[in-house]
């Protein structure tokens, strides 16, 4: 079991913190008449009474995802989709212009984007031309201020299983926090990093409801660490981060998991199908392994593809700028319907 000073990682000024209370921070129980909170007590505009403040700590998702995920309630923090708790690492944990965070391009972007928001110094090490994690060029980019990898597993773009033994390697070579983001592990066979919270506390997991969920327009995401990393994300969230209308749609989906898994399923079904009638197809060159709902296909002129895909009413997306991803587009899996209609346009390019 590896155990690091969290206590020391986190910005110092905000260890002291109190955080903002909320009146239902102040009263938690159960009552018929609040006049706590400075609601309309008259209702609301709309059919849906809305009315009144959600739960702040979203207490009810958390219950039954700690079943679900096996993870205790204290380890699980909810967010406005993954890019809050993502802003939220790098706010507690890196002072501007003073520390740094690791990235492994080509990867997810708001990495990049929430530490640039946030004055703090990214240093980028590429990952290898078959995806995987370059881990002595890693561990030769830490310094003393240095406080956060990011990982992205699948990895995003290239739908890469990144290799568990790499990540664990840095977990354990690394006195700060690895960030293992997994919005992608429902379409893989492999294992997720959850069950390994308790043997590091300085191990951190995303996962999301956008993907195979099927829900991004509610943006939630989930965030699994220690307790104490949850705590101080707790401290500097806003006080209502997860609204009503999201906190109600996910408590009705995750008493649907047989049905998500079915769609994950469908999914992968499709994935096969498209990739295989890809591959006979002269303008296709490469398709890469893809452990996500989206695949990586290298084409012969990927920018007059991409523009003819376009006219045709057909968007995927141009990745053939980004680092290791030169000539490549990225192609979600669609319903049976639209692959159909996207090979179809393909062979008449």
């Amino acid at each position: 079991m590896k155990k690091v000073d969290v206590q020391g990682l986190i910005r110092p000024h905000l260890i002291g913190m109190k955080p903002y209370s909320s009146a239902r921070d102040e009263y938690t129980g159960k009552s018929e008449v609040y006049l706590d909170a400075n609601e309309n007590a008259l209702g609301s505009v709309t059919k849906m009474d809305l009315s009144r403040y959600p739960d702040p700590h979203q207490n009810l998702i958390k219950e039954k995802l700690s079943k679900i995920k096996s993870a205790a309630i204290d380890q699980i923090f909810i967010g406005n989709g993954s890019d809050e708790p993502i802003d939220l690492l790098i706010r507690a944990f890196c002072n501007p212009k003073q520390d740094d965070i690791i990235i492994l391009p080509p990867t997810y972007g708001m990495y990049e984007v929430s530490a640039n928001i946030n004055n703090v110094l990214v240093k980028k090490v590429p990952l290898t031309s078959t995806f995987q994690i370059q881990v002595e060029e890693v561990l030769k980019g830490i310094s003393d201020h240095t406080k956060i990898i990011f990982t992205c597993n699948p990895n995003n773009p290239t739908g890469t299983r990144i290799l568990d033994e790499d990540i664990l390697t840095l977990i354990k070579s690394f006195n700060g926090l690895v960030v293992v983001d997994e919005a992608y592990i429902d379409f893989s066979d492999k294992q997720s990093f959850i069950s390994q919270i308790s043997e590091y506390n300085n191990l951190v997991i995303l996962q999301t409801f956008s993907k195979a969920w099927g829900m991004a327009a509610a943006r939630v995401g989930m965030l699994f660490a220690d307790q104490e990393v949850v705590s101080i994300l707790n401290k500097i969230k806003p006080p209502y981060n997860v609204n009503q209308l999201s906190q109600e749609a996910v408590l009705e989906a995750l008493g649907k998991v047989d049905h998500k898994n079915q769609m994950v399923k469908n999914i992968l079904t499709q994935k096969i199908y498209l990739a295989q009638e890809l591959h006979s197809l002269d303008i296709i060159e490469e398709i890469h392994p893809s452990d996500a709902n989206f695949i990586l296909v290298r084409v012969s002129e990927p920018k007059k593809l991409y523009q003819y895909l376009i006219e045709k009413n057909i968007i995927v997306r141009d990745r053939s700028n980004v680092l290791l991803c030169e000539g490549c587009l990225r192609i979600t899996i669609g319903n049976e319907v639209e692959n159909k209609r996207l090979l179809g346009a393909i062979k008449g390019y």
